[in-house]
């Protein structure tokens, strides 16, 4: 072998050493610090859409329509948010508004866990038809509890009722 394809292979070596030892680097800093969380915006309903929405009904520009799910009464009785009552978000709420409500490891999920026992895409709460509100398991390793019971497939969720993920506890409050 010549001197020149020697040291190629040598400097080669090097380079994937480094690159090696960088993204180890990363990966125990990310298990020491977490993932970084970004606070978002809410999604829905802005000041200026629903401003141009009622200008276009005053002047008469389009016709009238039901209003959206979410504008409609809740019955007496029904949850109106989501609280976290034990792990490392406790206090957070989340309102109700007849979205679908995600929750996992994921930065993109409604809630994000920082929890080693929860799943990137843990669970998700919806309402059903009725004005009920469903839990379902996405088919996460250590599985989502609700009211102690593991769940197999969705079930509505109960005023009050714990619904733990890992660490996490949530229930749904008046």
């Amino acid at each position: 072998m010549s001197e020149l394809t020697l040291t190629v292979m040598r400097l080669g070596f090097l380079a994937v050493l480094w690159l090696f030892v960088i993204v180890a680097v990363q990966v125990i800093r990310s298990d020491l610090f977490g993932t970084r969380v970004t606070q978002r915006g809410s999604r829905r309903g802005n000041a200026s859409d629903t401003r141009a929405q009622q200008q276009q009904q005053n002047t008469g520009g389009g016709r009238q329509q039901a209003p959206p799910p979410q504008q409609q009464r809740q019955r007496r009785g029904a949850p109106t948010k989501l609280v976290v009552s034990e792990g490392s978000l406790t206090g957070t709420t989340v309102a109700l508004q007849g979205q679908t409500i995600t929750l996992g490891r994921a930065h993109d999920s409604t809630i994000v866990l920082d929890d080693d026992y929860a799943s990137s895409r843990h669970a998700r709460i919806y309402p059903d038809r009725d004005g009920n509100w469903i839990v379902e398991d996405l088919g996460s390793t250590n599985g989502t509890y609700l009211d102690r019971n593991r769940l197999t497939t969705p079930q509505p969720i109960p005023l009050g009722a714990p619904i733990r993920i890992g660490k996490t506890v949530i229930e749904l409050r008046k």
